[in-house]
C-alpha cells in the first residue's frame, strides 16, 4: 500500500518536496506521543510533525474545541467579519508576548508570518535592507527565502530585500567558538557593527533571527547573545524580529519564548507550528506603531479562522494547565544527560546542544569536525526500524533533530533515548 501511495505522490507532487526514509511512510493514526504508519507499524514520535504536534495526538481537549466550532456550522468567515476566537486569542498572545502596546495579525504558517513581519519592518523604516544570520531558515516564500542563510533551502538568488548576513551563535563551527560566552557574544556584536558600517546604508529595516536555529540544526547561542546584538541595533534604531516559529510556547523549557534567554524584548515576534497542535495557524506580534504602519487595506482570507483559533486557545490552556514548559525543561534535561556522554573525540557524535525539548546531535567523522551527513541518514533509518521517528537538518545535513511533543513522559523519554543510543552505536560500528 505504501509503495502505491509513494508512486502516486511522485507522479503528481513536486520533485523538490523532500521525503524522509528510503521507503517513505504515511502517518495514518496517532495517540499520545505515538503514531502508526499505513502498514500498521507503531512509532514513538520524537519530531512531532516538525515541532507542530506540540501536545501529541488525539488530545481530547483540542478535539472537543474543534468539534464545538464545527458544530456551529461556521468553519470560515474571513477577517472581514468579527471572529470571537480570533480576538480572544490575540488578547492572550499580545499579553504573553511581552511586547508593549502589542497587536497581533494571524496567518496560516510561519513562512507567511515572517513575510508579514518583513513587510511591516520595511514599510515602517522605508528601507529594504535586512540583517539576518548565517545558517538561518525563515520559510519558503520569496522574501523569506531571501533572508535564509542556508544554501540548501535557498531555491532562488532573486529577492525583494537587500540582505547582509551576520555571524550566528553556532558555537561548534564558529571561528569565535573557543571564546568564553561573554567574549563570544561581544565578538559577534563587533561583527554586527562592522557589517552595518561596511555593507549597509545605515538605514536598515530590521534584523531577523531565530533564538535557536531550527532547520540549521538547533544551533543554540549562549544566553545574552541577542542582548549583545541588540545594543548595536539600538545605536541605529534598527528593530529586532524574533522568529519564534520553533522556539515558542515553552518548548525551550527555561522560558515561554526563546528571546527571553537574552534579556531583551523584540519589536516584532513571529509564531506558528505548535500553537494549533496540527491545525494551520501562524502570526505576527508587533508594537502598535509598527503593526499600524501599513497605509493600504489588507486582510487574511484564512488567517485567524474560527476553527484554528479555537484549537489554539485550547492548546494554550493545555500548556498552562499541565505546566508543559516545566515538563519540557525536565524531560529535555533527562535526554541531554543521556546524550551528552556520546560525544567524544573518537565518536561520530561531535556535539550535543539545545534547550528543553529542542535538541541537536551533530555527527562528524571520528577524530575531527568533518560533517557526516551519511551517518545522519543511516541513523534516521536505524531509529525508524527500531520504532522511533526523529528529524534531520543542519547546514551540512549532519544533525539529528530531536523535538518530541511537550507531553513526553520520563518513561517514553528513556525508551526513545535507548533507541537513539542503540542506533548511533549501530551506525558507528560501520564507520
Amino acid at each position: 500500500m505504501a509503495d502505491d501511495l509513494l508512486a502516486r505522490h511522485r507522479a503528481v507532487l513536486p520533485s523538490w518536496m523532500a521525503l524522509y526514509y528510503e521507503q517513505p511512510i504515511e502517518i495514518a493514526s496517532g495517540a499520545g506521543v505515538r503514531v502508526k504508519d499505513g502498514d500498521g507499524n507503531s512509532y514513538l514520535d520524537f519530531f512531532a510533525g516538525i515541532l507542530t504536534n506540540m501536545l501529541g495526538y488525539g488530545v481530547p481537549e483540542i478535539n472537543d474545541a474543534v468539534a464545538k466550532q464545527l458544530a456551529s456550522g461556521v468553519v470560515h468567515s474571513s477577517t472581514l467579519y468579527l471572529i470571537r476566537h480570533q480576538v480572544e486569542l490575540a488578547e492572550r498572545i499580545a499579553e504573553l508576548s511581552g511586547i508593549p502596546d502589542a497587536k497581533v495579525f494571524f496567518t496560516c504558517s510561519g513562512t507567511e508570518a515572517n513575510e508579514a513581519a518583513l513587510l511591516l519592518a520595511t514599510q515602517f523604516r522605508r528601507s529594504n535592507q535586512v540583517l539576518a544570520l548565517r545558517n538561518s531558515y525563515h520559510g519558503r516564500s520569496y522574501a523569506a527565502m531571501g533572508i535564509t542563510g542556508n544554501r540548501g533551502w535557498s531555491a532562488s538568488s532573486l529577492t525583494p530585500v537587500n540582505v547582509s548576513y551576520v555571524h550566528n551563535g553556532y558555537r561548534y563551527r564558529s571561528p569565535f567558538g573557543q571564546l568564553p560566552d561573554e567574549q563570544f557574544n561581544a565578538a559577534i556584536a563587533d561583527d554586527l557593527r562592522d557589517i552595518i558600517a561596511t555593507t549597509t546604508s545605515g538605514d536598515v529595516a530590521c534584523m531577523i533571527a531565530e533564538p535557536i536555529q531550527g532547520v540549521g540544526g538547533f544551533a543554540t547561542p549562549p544566553d545574552g547573545f541577542f542582548g549583545a546584538l541588540e545594543e548595536v541595533l539600538d545605536e541605529y534604531e534598527i528593530p529586532f524580529i524574533s522568529d519564534e516559529v520553533q522556539t515558542g510556547w515553552g518548548r525551550t523549557g527555561e522560558h515561554f519564548w526563546g528571546y527571553q534567554s537574552h534579556g531583551i524584548t523584540p519589536d516584532i515576534l513571529t509564531f506558528a507550528k505548535g500553537l494549533g497542535n496540527g491545525l494551520a495557524i501562524g502570526g505576527v506580534v508587533a508594537r502598535g506603531d509598527l503593526m499600524d504602519s501599513l497605509s493600504a487595506n489588507s486582510i487574511s482570507t484564512f488567517g485567524g479562522n474560527p476553527v484554528s483559533t479555537a484549537a489554539a486557545l485550547a492548546t494554550l490552556d493545555y500548556v498552562r494547565d499541565h505546566d508543559l514548559q516545566a515538563n519540557a525543561l525536565k524531560i529535555g534535561n533527562q535526554l541531554m544527560t543521556g546524550l551528552r556522554p556520546l560525544a567524544s573525540e573518537d565518536s561520530i557524535v561531535g556535539d550535543v546542544r539545545g534547550k528543553g525539548l529542542m535538541i541537536g546531535v551533530e555527527l562528524v567523522r571520528p577524530g575531527g569536525k568533518t560533517p557526516n551527513a551519511a551517518a545522519a541518514g543511516a541513523i534516521l533509518e536505524e531509529t525508524r526500524r527500531r520504532g522511533l521517528l526523529i528529524g534531520k537538518g543542519g547546514l551540512h545535513g549532519n544533525v539529528l533533530r530531536i523535538a518530541p511533543p511537550l507531553t513526553l513522559s520520563e518513561e517514553d523519554a528513556d525508551e526513545g533515548l535507548a533507541i537513539l543510543t542503540e542506533s548511533i552505536a549501530a551506525v558507528e560500528g560501520t564507520e
